[in-house]
């Protein structure tokens, strides 16, 4: 029986848009890395995937209240055994740059896939390690009945970082992958 992973490509085009900076806007970035990530579990036959949104245009829902019910319904109704929601981070500092990511409480299965992703993100694209942090307030951590895990891949606000969103898209979703490998104790095929 393979393992179920909900893919959350955070954000939509018109619907809570998310961060920009550089040019650049989140829900593009965060759509393309979910794409490499379903397509690289798909092709692994020990993982099914599932993503919130099936094209770049895409919005899921309304408003943010509605956008964010539906992922978490999708999520929970697919029986996914994981939810990984993809985001970019953004700060009014330019200087704040790095991976890191959130989760409903430490010391869960879900932290420490979390610190799987981030370490293996950092060491494939070369990012600075944030670590992992629990935010309970978050919808799609409070609300899914699955470990769920919110990936900020770097800071669309930050030059740098933002280079690497643009030109390593596939390797943020090969870090996550990889840190899903890791977290699991499977090989690399």
């Amino acid at each position: 029986m393979a393992i179920k992973i909900y893919i959350d490509q955070g954000h939509g085009p018109t619907v809570n848009s998310g961060a920009t900076g550089f040019g650049l806007y989140e829900q593009d970035i965060t759509y393309m890395v979910g794409a490499y990530l379903a397509d690289i579990l798909d092709a692994d036959y020990r993982f099914e995937a599932r993503t919130s949104r099936s094209s770049i245009t895409e919005n899921v829902g309304t408003n943010s209240s509605s956008s964010l019910r539906i992922r978490v319904d999708e999520a929970n109704s697919y029986a996914a055994d994981y939810f990984i929601s993809i985001h970019c981070n953004a700060n009014v500092n330019p200087q704040i740059n790095g991976t890191e990511a959130y989760v409903f409480s430490t010391g869960s299965q879900a932290y420490y896939l979390g610190e799987y992703i981030v370490e293996e993100i950092v060491r494939r694209v070369g990012t600075k390690n944030n670590g992992v942090f629990a935010n309970p307030s978050l919808y799609v951590l409070r609300k899914t009945t699955m470990p769920a895990v919110l990936v900020e891949l770097a800071y669309i606000s930050n030059f740098e970082d933002s280079i690497k969103l643009v030109y390593d898209q596939y390797q943020f979703a090969y870090g996550i992958y990889v840190g899903l490998l890791n977290y699991l104790n499977l090989p690399q095929l």
